[in-house]
């Protein structure tokens, strides 16, 4: 059992192109604040992001790709680092953990966020899909985690959380004005009834 337990437990999420070895989404995960007595520049704590520059992040992501793509497994170790990974058409994902991660946790996140990108872009998760709908998968990758710490696993709730709003919902919102002189009516129609609520108090 390791001895530093820590909530950090995703390294890095990516999706790249199986067909030209292009990165499509990476997303490097690190600890917003390292421990205590850390030396300046140092990736040797839980939750340090291992590939600080792309340089690094390039040279993992193509080794990486190169290794799994002919693979029939789902987890792999690789560069001593957990790497769980799915392939859907022509993507590969990727979730990247620390070597003494759980490797069942880190495949509960690659199922949610296959699944969850499967009902979003409706079972079409495929290189020109995932680039037309970018936001929609980005979106789904930060309702997952967040700075490393993986916050939800179901992925029904994840695309519920990230699909767009219905129609009916946005007729609501095109009548609002937001231009600068409905923001100041907005203000003065707030003075008014909290000086009238305040004089009907005293």
């Amino acid at each position: 059992m390791p001895s530093n337990i820590t909530l950090f437990s995703v390294n890095a999420i990516l999706i790249l192109s199986s067909d030209d070895s292009s990165r499509i989404l990476a997303k490097y995960f690190s600890t917003p604040y390292p421990p205590v007595g850390t030396p300046a520049n140092s990736t040797n704590y839980p939750g340090a992001n291992p590939y600080p520059n792309l340089k690094d992040q390039k040279a993992f992501e193509k080794g990486l790709l190169e290794k799994t793509v002919k693979q029939n497994s789902d987890i792999i170790l690789y560069d001593n680092r957990v790497v769980v990974f799915k392939a859907e058409s022509d993507v590969m994902i990727y979730v990247v953990g620390g070597s003494d991660e759980n490797e069942i946790l880190l495949y509960s996140v690659i199922l949610a966020l296959r699944d969850a990108l499967s009902i979003l872009l409706k079972n079409s998760t495929d290189k020109r899909t995932i680039i037309e709908n970018y936001d929609l998968v980005s979106l789904a990758i930060d309702e997952i985690i967040d700075d490393g710490i993986i916050l939800e696993t179901d992925p029904v709730i994840v695309a519920s959380r990230v699909s767009r709003p219905p129609v009916q919902d946005m007729t609501a919102v095109k009548g609002i004005d937001l231009s600068e002189q409905g923001l100041l009516n907005v203000w003065e129609f707030g003075k008014m009834k909290l000086s009238e609520r305040l004089r009907q108090g005293l």
